[in-house]
């Protein structure tokens, strides 16, 4: 049986907005070689899409732009979750083809390629081994980081490459973050993530439903670090899908008594679903809720 991680009532992420410097630059970019359609665009921000419906990534043109830099908080990497083993062997052989410089590993629940955009936003593209063959102890799942297997990807690819397959969807979000402890508490006592895996004190993993994460957190290159400012090229804000009406109240009560600001917005459209309210988590990251 196939567990759908991404659909309620597990929390999961629908949709990333990016901050780019020029953005017919980054359309070329993530159309031609990660695969995305158009949606919908015009000369500030444009929604890609995988199934040429709903759009879960955006990109929106900043003026007077400002580049990344280490010492920032907001995105580590946007991971884009593949439907089958084929469709990675298939995405392999297009980034060959392109001479795209990858990285790469076997997670044990996963396989993944990693890359960034021109404006160094991180992607990571994979695929879930079945979930029956991952391991677990005391609530918390086993990763690792070995050579991937390339040989054995591609044996399965059928050189049907057309752009990203439909089914194509937000796997994870990874998050550089200021301070781990601090993070915790907020992901897991205020917006009751549960953390699944740990790398020594500068990352964390946790999810809902017991995936291997739908968000990652670490200090690598931000421990300590500032909130980017509103020209800086990156994460402008990503889209976590609630239950109901019920789990968003508790969500936004729980908010509150710690001290967080909400934004309410009257159901104004967003693709991938209706925002309903936003707030900014200790890092700076600028997370909208829907239903």
């Amino acid at each position: 049986m196939t567990i759908n991680f991404h659909q309620k009532p597990n929390m999961y992420t629908s949709h990333v907005q990016l901050k780019v410097v020029d953005l017919q630059r980054s359309l070329e970019y993530y159309t031609t070689i990660i695969g995305f359609q158009i949606l919908q665009q015009d000369e500030q921000i444009a929604y890609l899409t995988a199934d040429g419906t709903t759009s879960f990534l955006s990109l929106i043109k900043v003026d007077n732009a400002l580049p990344l830099h280490d010492g920032l908080t907001g995105l580590y990497h946007i991971a884009l979750l593949l439907p089958s083993r084929k469709d990675l062997g298939n995405i392999v052989q297009h980034f060959v083809q392109h001479n795209i410089r990858l990285g790469a590993a076997d997670h044990g629940v996963s396989e993944a390629l990693y890359l960034n955009d021109p404006d160094g936003n991180g992607i990571e593209i994979y695929v879930d081994r079945p979930a029956s063959s991952w391991q677990w102890q005391d609530d918390n799942v086993t990763m690792y980081t070995e050579q991937l297997n390339f040989n054995s990807i591609l044996a399965e690819a059928d050189g049907g490459w057309n752009g990203l397959p439909q089914g194509t969807m937000i796997g994870h979000i990874h998050l550089s973050v200021a301070d781990i402890a601090q993070s915790e508490q907020f992901y897991t006592n205020v917006l009751t993530y549960n953390v699944v895996a740990r790398y020594g004190k500068q990352a964390l993993f946790i999810s809902t439903g017991n995936y291997h994460h739908h968000i990652g957190l670490n200090t690598w290159h931000s421990a300590n670090g500032s909130k980017p400012s509103s020209q800086q090229v990156g994460l402008q804000s990503f889209t976590v899908v609630l239950e109901n009406e019920e789990v968003a109240q508790q969500i936004q009560n729980n908010l509150i008594a710690a001290g967080f600001n909400i934004e309410q917005y009257e159901h104004a459209p967003l693709h991938g679903g209706t925002q309903i309210f936003s707030v900014e988590d200790p890092n700076g990251i600028r997370i909208l809720f829907t239903i």
